[in-house]
């Protein structure tokens, strides 16, 4: 038995190409969301979303095709390869339709070949920190993101005079789209399902491939950080990827905090310090790099740790003689994350070998790191030693 796969675009007919209008006229049954299913009333349908509600049904038809229509185009954020996935018949037949990212730029009169796409849909995203990242981003929103609260997230990071344009009930008459700065949609009200494309002309990004931002780009004062050279190979040990929670623990000026935050644009990192000058150094710090995927989290670990979400890598930089206790309620949370350790001194290294081993970190890894610079003197360089590293690393569970 044939069954297509039919993207139907937004979901007005108008909008649907004649390889799709042909198909759904060949089906003996069509299947798909209410909405789409809409402009079919009179023939045999299945209202029906769920892509192992969709393969059971197919199931039980004795003779086809079946038509199932899909929002959108079947290649773009669509649940056309789960459901191939679950089919058990002759032939499986995908049938491309206009997607909103097309129709919606095409509506707006630009080119989308340069769009940065994020689908913020019935899925956890840090929209904001894919905006702030990217010259131009395109949105999916719906669920517990709505377009509005991109907006007032913008706003409220001081990015309320970016360029935002919002679309909803695409290709239908009572289609909307707005235009405006972040600040002023920020009180509109928009549908759940709406599309968005921000334009942002001054995105955060690395001025370098690698990590290793020099020492002095950063606001030091009194308070402790990790040094160029230590916080590179540190990074290079929690292999951070572009959607992580971190945890910087004892975070000081903020230094790894922000080199994982650029290293993490659609994650977020969470910089735990206790003292109040180091805060309003890491604040300052984050404006100065332009960050908004940083929260700086006020007190000791691990009461400061209690209500943070679960994260992906832990950085250990300055504990304070909390390391086993910060471990302990980073692994309750996700026990496959990957930390890293510094330490300084003999007693801190033995320690936290001691707890990387006893709470089962795998492939756990050991580095001394001597870092020599140089300072001139008169006509001459002179050797100056920093004091040794130890680095620790190690993967939760499997």
């Amino acid at each position: 038995m044939r069954v297509y796969l039919i993207g139907v675009g937004m979901g007005n007919p108008a909008t649907l190409t004649l390889e799709a209008r042909a198909a759904i006229e060949e089906s003996k049954m069509l299947i798909g969301a209410p909405r789409l299913l809409e402009p079919y009333q009179g023939r045999d349908c299945r209202a029906l979303i769920a892509a192992e509600d969709v393969a059971r049904a197919v199931a039980g038809v004795e003779e086809g095709p079946v038509g199932v229509l899909l929002s959108g185009d079947v290649g773009f954020y669509s649940g056309a390869q789960k459901l191939r996935e679950r089919l058990e018949c002759d032939e499986v037949r995908s049938i491309p339709g206009i997607s909103s990212l097309s129709y919606f730029c095409a509506r707006l009169g630009t080119a989308w070949q340069d769009v940065h796409i994020v689908s913020a849909h019935g899925r956890a995203h840090n929209a904001l920190g894919e905006i702030t990242s990217h010259r131009r981003t395109f949105l999916l929103t719906g669920g517990a993101t709505l377009a509005q609260d991109v907006c007032k997230d913008l706003t409220g990071h001081g990015l309320g005079g970016l360029r935002v344009w919002v679309g909803e009930r695409l290709s239908y008459p009572e289609e909307r789209i707005c235009g405006g700065s972040a600040a002023e949609l920020a009180e509109e009200t928009f549908a759940s399902l709406a599309v968005m494309l921000v334009e942002n002309p001054n995105p955060v990004v690395r001025t370098s491939t690698a990590p290793g931002l020099p020492d002095s780009a950063f606001q030091r004062g009194k308070a402790p950080m990790t040094k160029e050279e230590v916080r590179t190979l540190v990074l290079s040990k929690l292999r951070p990827q572009a959607h992580h929670v971190v945890w910087d623990v004892g975070a000081g000026t903020g230094s790894v905090s922000i080199e994982c935050a650029l290293a993490c644009p659609a994650g977020w990192v969470y910089a735990v310090e206790k003292e109040e000058p180091a805060l309003a150094l890491l604040e300052e710090n984050r404006q100065r790099f332009g960050i908004c995927n940083l929260t700086a989290v006020p007190g000791h670990a691990p009461e400061a740790l209690k209500d943070l979400p679960a994260p992906d890598r832990v950085f250990l930089g300055g504990t304070a003689g909390t390391m086993e206790e910060s471990l302990t309620a980073a692994l309750a949370k996700q026990p496959a994350l990957r930390a890293v350790a510094t330490a300084v001194t003999l007693e801190t290294l033995a320690e936290s070998v001691r707890v990387f081993e006893a709470k089962g970190f795998r492939d756990v890894d050991i580095v001394q790191i001597a870092v020599t610079r140089t300072r001139q003197v008169g006509p001459y360089h002179m050797l100056d030693a920093n004091n040794p590293v130890w680095i620790i690393s190690g993967e939760g569970a499997e």
